[in-house]
């Protein structure tokens, strides 16, 4: 979106009042970093659950368990991108994430962390799209595996038909099949694996560097379309030039919206 702001609407001030201003919200912004801080190490001290079940994967090395995703690392980030087994490609909201994440492998690799993305697309599929976003981490298929059920962001069909399906730690109403978050893991010297955390909906938002710096902007995040979230007006990195657009489920179109859809898109789960 392109809204100008309207300049009468924000006081106009000298140098001085504006420091004022200023200075009285840093007092806040410093009491949300202490608060902040408080909930990492909070969130450090949750109790762990120790996986007894067994996942395997496809790679593009072969079958791969959990355990073998860590490579040599003790601590594994998983994304779970929304890319179903029928879609053709990845859904925008995810992609937008992963374009994040991109940036922070080398960084987080000699940091002791592994980066997974799973989806339950075939493997062909994804490193067909991998391949088109320019994506290098390890991505592979839960296609196989009860992984996506287990960790709540792949629902039956028998779910889905009964009216209610669990995810964000609370049962929600279902509308899309597949969902997106992030889970952490950690394996001890013995390869025991033990879940530490998930996060979904907005719970991984603070990955979105580019919010955070639209946060800072004038126009804030400006996102002012029918659904008032990111899927107004992100897009794939290579198809910013075409006219098409994103519905509700996070997937793109080539052609404009025929119907209106205005309805709130389970993808960006405002909660």
């Amino acid at each position: 979106m392109n809204a100008t702001i309207n300049t009468f609407s924000h006081p106009i001030v000298n140098r001085s009042a504006w420091l004022e201003a200023r200075k009285a919200l840093l007092q806040k912004e410093k009491s949300l970093t202490r608060m902040r801080d408080q909930l990492n190490a909070e969130r450090q001290q949750l109790p762990w659950v120790k996986l007894d079940k067994s996942y395997q994967f496809d790679t593009t090395e072969g079958p791969r368990t959990l355990a073998q995703l860590f490579k040599h690392r003790s601590q594994l980030y998983i994304y779970h991108f929304m890319f179903g087994p029928d879609w053709k490609e990845g859904c925008v909201g995810c992609s937008f994430l992963c374009d994040h994440l991109q940036g922070a492998i080398i960084h987080l690799e000699n940091h002791d962390v592994t980066p997974v993305v799973i989806s339950r697309a075939p493997l062909e599929e994804i490193q067909a799209f991998k391949k088109r976003m320019g994506w290098t981490y390890d991505w592979v298929s839960s296609f196989n595996s009860d992984f996506n059920y287990d960790f709540e962001v792949s629902f039956t069909p028998e779910q889905m038909n009964s009216g209610s399906v669990p995810y964000n730690f609370q049962d929600s109403e279902p509308m899309i099949e597949e969902l997106s978050g992030s889970s952490a893991f950690y394996k001890d010297e013995s390869g025991q694996v033990f879940h530490t955390y998930s996060a979904f909906a907005r719970g991984d938002e603070s990955l979105l560097g580019t919010y955070m710096i639209l946060d800072m902007m004038p126009k804030g995040r400006n996102e002012h379309g029918p659904r008032n979230n990111l899927s107004d007006w992100v897009r794939h990195h290579d198809r910013y030039q075409h006219d098409g657009h994103v519905d509700k489920t996070g997937r793109y179109h080539e052609s404009p919206p025929s119907t209106c859809e205005c309805a709130p898109s389970p993808t960006y789960i405002k909660s």
